[in-house]
């Protein structure tokens, strides 16, 4: 008789249990689509309308490039926006964004827009895909760090970072990079191998690094029932000198619990010896409130911001209606992820 693989057992049912969560969020996001159906008594016909620049810009198009990298994870599809008229004497900023479970380049494109956004602000954006072999729900594997899939999976991320900068006009010195859950995770884990080569981090609905080491304690991460450790830095990579965090996090979340967002964030702070100050309130007309919080060093630079945002479940805050993990009542993350950008950008530069 054979033996059982309970190791097997154990990844297979992880599997399950993350496919389920989205194919949650899947039909809730297709029940407002579904009710607009049922309230049409007749087809109708109209004329087809030309699209506009602002429309266009925001689904993939004429500007989108698709490439491929290869690194330790072995080959990695990327897609490349370059905002129009773009120069080869330009020096623009690259934004790296990271989808989520359920999603690939061209769906998290549409769902954030910041396609329109890097038209009409004028940087670069870099969408890497993760391989559906590699995971089967197209999450990128961040919690896999015992077996080093994690750290090879984000190192194949920075050679496509890699790519693009050397074939494209990419100011070095302004790179940043976000990411939804799956993607937000490996963002930062990321980031806290490599904190030099970007300026900015946003976290949207991820687990912080340190929360799991396996495909085993994967889900009681995502719930919230882990200890997040401590964030360890080399002497060469000061955390006082890391990137600054920005976090997003919807305290309606059923998929990662809330706590991982503030956990993130702690972690942040306490590895760069920055103090947490008052929260306060903030609402944009009817949109979901936000309550934000920013933890600053002794020399005044904020190192690390907690978005919380009251009603939001596991969705892009303020993304585009009709598509999965996706809610237009939030407030604008890819607006508050330029904005946190753009201070970043005029901050003094890092010892």
């Amino acid at each position: 008789m054979a033996k059982r693989n309970p190791l097997a057992a154990w990844t297979r049912l992880i599997g399950r249990s993350m496919q389920t969560a989205v194919r949650k969020q899947l039909r809730a996001a297709s029940k407002p689509a579904l009710r607009v159906v049922k309230k049409i008594s007749r087809p109708t016909v109209k004329p087809a309308r030309k699209a506009s620049p602002t429309s266009s810009a925001s689904a993939p198009g004429s500007h989108w490039h698709k490439g491929l990298a290869l690194g330790p994870a072995g080959a990695r599809r990327y897609a490349l926006f370059r905002p129009p008229g773009l120069q080869r004497d330009e020096e623009l900023p690259l934004l790296v964004m990271l989808h989520g479970c359920g999603q690939d380049a061209a769906a998290f494109a549409r769902s954030t827009g910041m396609n329109r956004l890097a038209t009409r602000e004028r940087c670069l954006l870099l969408y890497p895909e993760q391989d559906r072999l590699a995971n089967a729900q197209g999450c990128w594997n961040w919690f896999d760090t015992r077996s080093g899939r994690a750290r090879a999976e984000a190192l194949s991320i920075l050679q496509a970072i890699d790519q693009v900068c050397l074939s494209q006009p990419v100011d070095r010195s302004r790179v940043v990079i976000a990411g939804l859950s799956a993607g937000a995770s490996l963002a930062a884990l990321l980031v806290t191998q490599q904190p030099a080569r970007f300026c900015a981090l946003m976290m949207h609905s991820g687990v912080p690094p340190g929360t799991a080491d396996s495909g085993l304690s994967a889900l009681r991460a995502m719930r919230g029932r882990n200890h997040t450790a401590a964030l360890v830095a080399s002497p060469a990579n000061m955390a006082a000198d890391w990137p600054a965090l920005l976090v997003l996090q919807g305290s309606a979340d059923g998929v990662v619990a809330p706590a991982n967002g503030r956990a993130a964030v702690t972690a942040w702070a306490d590895a760069a010896g920055a103090k947490t100050g008052p929260a306060r309130q903030v609402q944009r007309g009817k949109r979901y409130p936000m309550t934000v919080t920013d933890s600053r060093c002794a020399d005044g630079r904020t190192v690390a911001t907690l978005v919380e945002v009251a009603g939001l479940g596991h969705a892009w805050s303020g993304g585009a209606a009709g598509q999965p993990f996706s809610d237009p009542r939030g407030p604008d993350a890819s607006r508050l992820l330029w904005a946190f950008a753009v201070r970043q950008f005029r901050a003094p530069p890092r010892r």
